[in-house]
């Protein structure tokens, strides 16, 4: 019999130092039934902490920039922000059913090795929006600090840059138990100081300025509303069931669904909101807000606010970093890499550094590669994302665990009908966007004009058409063609396997 994935790889002697250090042991492994002790309540605190930043504020120029009206911004952003959210809610379920990571359980329709491609995903998704916000964090302090009349310049960013690594290796290397009572502390701590923000800058909104914004284009409504998805709730669906599978395979599904998609979105729908009425009432800080997107929120601020200002803002892109380098290290596992997850942790975490350095030091704009990151990613993500959830919709039965690590398995190696599902989803998804922010990626949109869309610079050029068209595409292919795998799989009774293989064995 093959051997399950285990907790960390270790010897047992280094498995108790680690222990004591307070590091998480478990890794690809299933999660022991007297270890799922957490609560669906437990869930807010993870999805609002990583999801609190004030870069949220900044969303609200960036949907504006689709020539949409406030109340057209107001509608779609919150459409996206929930909808988006809610898909992590329904991963999440999976988290709970199987016990395990979501590039573990993804192997149910792509295979063991067939997944590898999804985590592999997964794995380059989560290091990007590690770095994402781990510079944010360094330019948002130098910020600050220029505006204290402070040195901003390189010294305090190698400083600011050394202080967000080490909080957010110490969270992704000390894993699940650190990280949530560190969300707990900074979903209370920039919980506050956001508010007190929003009340202290108010008086810069210009109701009059903002409700004169003239309406937009049904296709600058949708490009608005994909853009907010892929920002918020979609980057965060190939890792939704990390933080899920600590709970009782009893919790109502309901719970998990409700209590992940209102944490998510609950922040996230507040501070979007706000941003629309800051960024419409000055087109200065519009404009500003592309350049240093959490930095130029700064300068509303009177001074004595600027250092609460610094706090609030590196705790919340920490909060987000910590979520992000904890998955990017189990879907490095997950894609093949026989390391620990600490090491994994670690070694996300000097990539994340080297993007950061390069985006702090050296990169003149922020938002334009920002949006060709999301654009490009998020449509193999939205495929996936459709793939999972429509197996997951098809079980009636809980995984079996052991062969989630075994490709002789029920799962099998590599399922061909997903792996075609998830190629052509994405093709079709990258020929329906467009992407100007990296001269390589400018081949993508090529269905748009044979499809009569107007070509690349036609009215649904920007639409962001091709993330909705890969999520259904995914969604729909696998409801239909994947039905009667999924019952061969579960029509083999499941393996009576002792607890210790469940819980696994060093490979």
């Amino acid at each position: 019999m093959p051997a399950l994935e285990s907790a960390e790889g270790a010897v047992p002697d280094q498995s108790s130092r680690l222990k004591s250090l307070g590091v998480e042991l478990n890794a690809l492994n299933t999660i022991a039934e007297e270890e799922r002790t957490q609560k669906p309540r437990s869930l807010f605190w993870p999805w609002f902490g990583s999801n609190v930043s004030v870069l949220g504020l900044s969303y609200g120029s960036y949907l504006l920039a689709f020539g949409i009206s406030l109340w057209q911004a107001t509608i779609v952003g919150l459409i996206g922000v929930v909808f988006s959210f809610l898909l992590c809610g329904v991963v999440s379920i999976a988290g709970k059913r199987g016990s395990a990571p979501t590039m573990v359980l993804s192997r149910a329709p792509f295979g063991v090795h067939g997944n590898r491609a999804p985590s592999a995903l997964s794995w380059l998704l989560a290091v990007g929006w590690e770095t994402v916000l781990a510079s944010l964090a360094v330019l948002a302090t130098a910020t600050v600090f220029t505006q204290l009349g402070w040195d901003g310049g390189v010294g305090t960013k190698i400083l600011a840059l050394a202080a967000v690594v080490v909080l957010v290796l110490a969270g992704g290397i000390a894993g699940f138990d650190v990280i949530m009572k560190m969300q707990k502390w900074i979903t209370i701590v920039t919980g506050v100081l956001t508010v007190v923000y929003i009340v202290l800058v108010s008086d810069r909104i210009d109701f009059t300025a903002v409700s004169n914004l003239p309406a937009g284009s049904p296709q600058g409504l949708m490009g608005g509303c994909v853009f907010v998805m892929t920002g918020f709730g979609l980057g965060w669906v190939i890792s939704a069931a990390d933080f899920s599978r600590y709970l009782p395979r009893n919790t109502p599904s309901s719970r998990v669904t409700g209590w992940t998609t209102f944490g998510g979105s609950l922040a996230p729908a507040v501070l979007l909101i706000f941003g629309i009425l800051l960024a419409g009432s000055s087109p200065k800080l519009n404009t500003a807000i592309g350049l240093d997107p959490i930095g130029a929120l700064a300068t509303l601020l009177p001074t004595w606010f600027l250092v609460p200002f610094a706090i609030v803002t590196v705790l919340g892109l920490v909060g987000g970093a910590v979520l992000g380098i904890y998955s990017s290290g189990l879907a490095l596992m997950s894609a093949g890499i026989p390391v620990p997850r600490y090491v994994a942790a670690g070694v996300d975490g000097v990539l994340m550094t080297a993007g950061a350095i390069y985006v702090a030091f050296f990169a003149t704009s922020f938002i334009g590669p920002f949006q060709g990151f999301l654009i490009t990613l998020g449509v193999p993500v939205a495929a996936w994302c459709g793939i999972f959830l429509a197996d997951l919709l098809l079980r009636r039965e809980d995984y079996v665990e052991r062969d989630l690590y075994d490709p002789r398995g029920r799962y099998g190696g590599t399922p061909a009908l997903p792996l075609l599902i998830l190629g052509l989803s994405t093709v079709v998804g990258w020929g329906l966007v467009t992407n100007t922010f990296a001269g390589w990626l400018t081949w993508q949109g090529f269905l748009l004009e044979p499809l009569g869309l107007g070509g690349r610079g036609g009215a649904w050029a920007y639409a962001n058409l091709g993330v909705l068209v890969a999520l259904v595409l995914g969604f729909a292919g696998t409801l239909a063609l994947s039905r009667a795998a999924v019952r061969r799989q579960e029509s083999p009774p499941a393996p009576a396997e002792a607890p210790e293989a469940i819980l696994g064995t060093v490979q």
